[in-house]
């Protein structure tokens, strides 16, 4: 016996790849159903070897459905989403709507995956920010080890972090660059994201750092421990997929780089190509369409007493997104729902 599944802005960039995700790990599915809105009535998506028209979120009925695994904006999710958590149904949301709520479990499975326990309060589990998703994975096995004090982290995050419409204004920048007359201004981004980067992802607040700041920051103590610092810069790059982080580590207790290397070989979810020659790293474009966050650049932080240094980089459309809230729903059947 299957669950009854239902993906919630199917047609979007992080709906394709749950329903790709879903047929690829070959999730225990009795009944699918693609939803979007309105204006998306009738189009097709496709799902494993089969193709799904998406049905009238507005119009729909959660009432017997098991898990809704949502990738829709805030203002939707908070229409759409009670809704369906009032049927009975498990929301699983991509949004950033719940995820400080305390009575919803915030849940990246290698990390806390006991907290989906809680999904009961509400009915409802929320999926992490998609640079703070690959930092704790990064960081939980490390933490159990020596216990981390404090995280500077500065992020490069490619341009399907803003959605299709960040890809296209890098795309059509890119050949406007060297094609005169078909120059493209800002309009997704402040500045021009072509052959640049901007240091500002989502809005200011008032202490100067930026909202998507902010959420590496309150995810990581919801997620892993209170008691960790964290700073974080996160930066616009010209990337079309893949996240990548610088991260340095002080730890209460010493760890040397060769255990954390080790450490993190063991470590769910991860996978450490680390080798000091050319090329013995990886690069955003080599994480897409991988399940893996891979951890490069693992090395000593001399300036401080017990440091580390690491390179993180991760597809933000899989374990950033879609992957883990996939791996959340696994995590939820085989815990509390107990079907398939």
């Amino acid at each position: 016996m299957g669950y009854r599944v239902a993906v919630v802005g199917a047609t979007g960039n992080v709906g394709h790849e749950m329903l790709k995700i879903l047929a690829e790990r070959e999730f225990p599915i009795d009944e699918i159903v693609a939803l979007a809105s309105r204006r998306s009535l009738g189009t097709e998506v496709s799902f494993g070897d089969k193709t799904l028209k998406c049905k009238d979120l507005e119009q729909f009925d959660f009432t017997g459905w098991d898990i809704a695994l949502f990738a829709i904006g805030s203002d939707a999710t908070k229409i759409y989403a009670p809704k369906a958590a009032a049927t009975g149904c498990v929301v699983i949301d991509n949004s950033s709507l719940y995820r400080y709520d305390p009575d919803v479990p915030l849940v990246v499975p290698e990390v806390n995956a006991e907290a989906v326990d809680g999904y009961t309060k509400k009915n409802i589990i929320a999926n992490p920010n998609c640079s703070t998703a690959q930092m704790v994975v990064a960081l939980k096995p490390l933490h159990d080890r020596a216990r981390i004090k404090r995280v500077v982290v500065s992020t490069y995050q490619s341009v399907s972090g803003t959605g299709k419409e960040g890809i296209d204004e890098l795309w059509n920048q890119t050949k406007g660059v060297f094609v005169p007359g078909q120059e493209v201004a800002p309009s997704v981004y402040p500045k021009q994201i072509a052959f640049n980067v901007i240091p500002h992802i989502d809005v200011f607040l008032d202490d100067g750092s930026t909202k998507e700041e902010w959420k590496m920051v309150a995810e990581t103590k919801k997620i892993m421990d209170p008691k960790i610092k964290v700073t974080a810069t996160c930066v616009r790059v010209p990337v079309f997929v893949g996240h990548s982080e610088a991260i340095n580590i002080e730890f209460e207790d010493f760890l040397a780089e060769d255990e954390a290397r080790d450490i993190l070989r063991e470590a769910p979810g991860i996978l450490v190509v680390d080798k000091r020659e050319d090329g013995g790293y990886v690069t955003p474009i080599e994480s897409v369409g991988e399940y893996a966050t891979y951890i490069s650049r693992i090395r000593q932080d001399s300036t401080i007493e017990n440091g580390i240094n690491l390179w993180c980089v991760s597809d933000n459309l899989r374990k950033g997104a879609a992957l883990n809230a996939v791996q959340v729903a696994e995590v939820l059947g085989q815990r509390c729902l107990k079907k398939g």
